[in-house]
């Protein structure tokens, strides 16, 4: 007997990433404001750790370690330091200001992605065209979160060079095209804080969110210490401001927060408020802050714009919601029709939880109506961080022009309910208005043999795409 559907509704932002849109304007951070609230998920975050602050020192081993050759390979085993900072080692991108709108994730999106370049590459890159470019259609001065920054860079709409849409005008240009391909996103253990280090040591800054209060224009807060740039919330509210964690020191002293938070040390952190703030443009938050570290991610593949020749996909907004059986087990895929003659090189998908383990199938002559014969295993292996991975196949697969071919997947992920992303078009809801139905083919199933169709029966498309280059 088949097993019957259990889905999930809401948006990932409320169940993984983050509770609620963030970025309001500097002028907007009043005491008790917050950003808006997204809908409420029926499942837990993806790639939660334990949610203890643990206490870091100098002369534990980094929690790294490769899994099947896919991601850690640039995490050795290593002792970190109990101080570092990315100033000291080349790897600072320039502060910039969001001004008055809410586009603290943007800049917190771009900074992340432009330090995991550095020191080999300095860039510049738009905030203005991921925030009015992106496919939610939400205005600037309405927030955004992590979800709408990585649907934007993994759908290959950006990154593009500041100079091109300069920041700040209101509009932004048609037809600019990404100066580099985000392929690998990794989300981290909430308040995992050697996790967080160990990404910030091998990889780039950290993308993460705080509970930002401001009385006024000056920056002055009950929470900040102006003469130190020292933070420390201990309240309940949600976080509402996006940060770049980009280093670190274990014994920063708790004398320098407005209140003491127990312990010493604190991340040192990126804002977006110009250079006027803090130490140009830097602050410390203290371990102990309610909300930092909660949710965060890092960028850790970022490839050359002609590594592949054609992106295949139907889920320009990305993970939004999630599918499943009732357990960590689950088969999905997607039909595409091959616009040359190509190569299928790589698939791209979410493992939404740590520690899951995936086989790639690639079917050729794909049926008609869900007819799907999984065939020969074209790659396997397991992730240890929940996040977005492009999985290269064991050898090309060819392609005909206009054949019918579907990318699928057997996932397994530890104590999930609902392991299959999904982009969810649920009619309700400013961030979901972009989710299209009708540009994609994808299906899910409970044992690899009968197939339910998403679009139609669960309103969503399948988040899986397929890479190919031309013969």
């Amino acid at each position: 007997m088949r097993r019957r559907y259990r889905w999930i509704c809401g948006l990932i932002a409320a169940c993984v990433l983050s509770a609620s849109l963030t970025g309001c304007g500097l002028s907007d951070f009043l005491e008790g404001a917050v950003g808006k609230t997204a809908a409420e998920a029926e499942t837990g975050r993806a790639g939660a750790g334990t949610g203890q602050i643990t206490d870091e020192s100098a002369g534990k081993t980094a929690s790294a370690g490769a899994a099947a050759g896919e991601i850690g390979a640039a995490e050795p085993y290593t002792i970190l330091p109990a101080r570092f900072d990315y100033r000291e080692q080349g790897r600072c991108p320039e502060a910039g200001s969001q001004g008055s709108l809410g586009t603290c994730w943007a800049f917190a999106t771009m900074l992340a992605l432009e330090s995991s370049l550095l020191p080999e590459e300095e860039w510049d890159l738009s905030e203005d065209h991921i925030s009015l470019h992106n496919s939610f259609g939400m205005r600037q001065d309405m927030g955004g979160d992590y979800t709408m920054a990585m649907a934007y860079l993994l759908a290959w709409q950006g990154p593009v060079r500041e100079s091109d849409d300069p920041y700040g005008d209101g509009q932004s240009p048609d037809g600019l095209m990404p100066v580099k391909h985000v392929q690998e996103i990794q989300i981290l253990g909430e308040k995992d804080y050697q996790d967080i280090k160990t990404a910030v040591y091998f990889h780039g800054g950290v993308q993460t969110s705080l509970y930002a209060a401001m009385n006024d224009k000056r920056n002055l807060s009950v929470f900040y210490r102006e003469d130190t740039y020292a933070y420390y919330y201990n309240g309940s509210a949600a976080p509402n401001h996006d940060v770049v964690i980009v280093g670190w020191d274990d014994d920063y002293p708790r004398e320098n927060f407005t209140s003491d938070p127990g312990r010493d040390g604190a991340f040192l952190c990126m804002n977006s408020w110009g250079k006027e703030f803090g130490d140009n443009g830097l602050f410390y938050v203290s371990y102990a802050d309610t909300n930092l570290g909660l949710r965060s991610l890092v960028y850790t593949e970022v490839e050359e714009p002609d590594n592949f020749d054609v992106l295949y996909q139907s889920d320009l907004c990305g993970w939004l919601g999630q599918l499943g059986y009732g357990d960590g087990e689950a088969y999905f895929a997607n039909v595409y029709e091959a616009k040359a003659g190509e190569q299928v090189e790589a698939v791209g998908f979410y493992g939404t939880g740590p520690n899951t383990e995936y086989e790639v199938f690639l079917i050729e002559d794909a049926g008609k109506n869900g007819e799907l014969k999984l065939g020969k295993r074209a790659a396997a292996g397991r992730f240890d961080r929940a996040g977005f991975y492009t999985v290269r196949l064991d050898e090309p697969v060819d392609l005909r022009p206009g054949e019918r071919f579907a990318a699928a997947v057997h996932i397994r992920t530890p104590g999930a309910v609902h392991p299959v992303a999904i982009e969810f078009g649920s009619g309700e809801g400013e961030i979901t208005a972009g989710v299209d139905l009708s540009d994609g083919e994808g299906y899910i199933s409970s044992d690899g043999r009968l197939w339910s169709r998403t679009e139609t029966e669960q309103a969503s498309n399948v988040c899986l795409k397929v890479y190919t280059r031309r013969r």
